[in-house]
């Protein structure tokens, strides 16, 4: 029997909460293990903290979160600046952060490491649903849960922008792949003004425009459709350049700090350079003085697990959307040939289907021994991240 029109009113308007409902029970131990893990990194923080004399808030808002605070504080300079300055960070991260200090949270970096942790949540839940729509309901739950235990994620614990970035491109590729052109360009674009590394999104975007159009012809509508997503991925860096042009007379003043000011270059041998520094470190070492700075064999790790990760991406079976492959294979040479980062466990989160691909092709007992072993690398690197210069995030 057919439900009067307004039962029926009523059913359609109760089924996206129903399906958001289903969508957040499917996510329920993801989320538990998220929480978990960043109340793990907080008493992680908090105890380095007290042991440098140092406060809680310097531990979460170190490194790039400094620039983010003063960036949110004190905004652009009017003019380029050749050392290392807020014009090499992009500006939807620190506009957050000043919008939620407007609301009342006085410190910068308690704002930014907020935006962080819900924007891990997201993204935690985001990865769930991309893993299952792969590999089925059982390996995206273990793929939400080692993207919660990966060392890496400990930029959803400080103020650090991949805590925007990360979900912004999980949102991305997922409506990509439901072929939702006018969502995905949209996030694109918000993801091009948080990170250099989202550029790769337009790539991506542009690659499956192309798809598009060489499967159906450039006269049907849903091709010419999906050829919004790359145009409207370029909107977040090219309203910043122009906003630069205007600000300190050049739209390039942004790529001119990260080169002069922070030595971002892209360089073939860069992982041969970083082993090298790294041996040369070893073999200058003193007993009296045991300090390395480990972020160069954090980065040659980093490069085997992405290398790893991308040939089990491309084993048959090949479950894993070509949007997603090409996300992690773009974010992943870019810091395979960057001088000055290097692929280690914070750009390897980014690219992150080469992390939870372990999840889907490690079954059984090696699972579990592969969340231990993530779990202590997780709180080991991030209490050498909350403080020192020992290990970069």
């Amino acid at each position: 029997m057919a439900l009067p029109p307004a039962a029926l009113a009523r059913t359609e308007r109760r089924r996206p909460l129903a399906r958001a409902t289903q969508a957040l029970d499917g996510a329920r131990t993801a989320v538990v293990v998220y929480v978990a893990t960043r109340a793990l990194l907080v008493g992680v923080a908090a105890a380095v903290a007290a042991l440098e004399h140092h406060s809680l808030s310097s531990a979460i808002g170190h490194w790039d979160g400094v620039w983010y605070a003063r960036l949110a504080l004190h905004g652009y300079p009017a003019h380029p600046v050749h050392g290392p300055s807020t014009l090499g960070f992009l500006p939807l991260f620190p506009a957050l952060i000043w919008i939620l200090m407007q609301l009342g949270i006085q410190s910068p970096v308690l704002a930014g490491a907020l935006i962080s942790g819900v924007g891990g949540l997201v993204a935690t839940i985001l990865v769930q649903r991309l893993a299952t729509g792969w590999w089925g309901e059982a390996a995206g739950r273990r793929a939400a849960v080692l993207f919660c235990l990966f060392p890496g994620s400990v930029v959803f614990s400080m103020a650090s922008s991949e805590g925007l970035l990360i979900p912004l491109a999980a949102g991305c590729i997922l409506a990509l792949e439901r072929r939702r052109w006018l969502l995905a360009g949209a996030l694109a674009g918000l993801a091009t003004a948080t990170g250099a590394d989202a550029l790769a999104l337009t790539v991506v975007c542009a690659i499956s425009a192309a798809v598009m159009v060489h499967r159906h012809g450039p006269r049907d509508r849903e091709a010419l459709r999906s050829m919004l997503a790359p145009l409207l991925s370029l909107i977040g860096i090219a309203a910043f350049a122009i906003f630069l042009w205007q600000w300190t007379g050049t739209p390039l003043a942004s790529l001119r700090a990260q080169r002069t000011g922070w030595h971002e270059r892209l360089d073939p041998l860069a992982l041969l350079h970083q082993g090298q520094l790294f041996t040369s470190q070893v073999a200058h070492v003193q007993s009296s003085h045991l300090t390395l700075d480990l972020s160069p064999l954090a980065a040659l790790v980093g490069a085997v697990v992405l290398i790893w990760g991308l040939v089990l991406l491309l084993r048959r079976p090949r479950l894993v959307s070509f949007q997603a492959v090409t996300w992690a294979a773009l974010v992943g040479a870019l810091a395979v040939f960057s001088e000055h980062v290097g692929p280690n466990a914070r750009v390897l989160i980014t690219a992150f289907p080469v992390v939870v691909v372990f999840a889907y092709r490690v079954r059984g007992s090696a699972y579990g021994w592969l969340l231990g072993a993530n779990a202590t690398l997780l709180v080991l690197m991030s209490a050498l991240t909350f403080t020192g210069h020992s290990l970069t995030p």
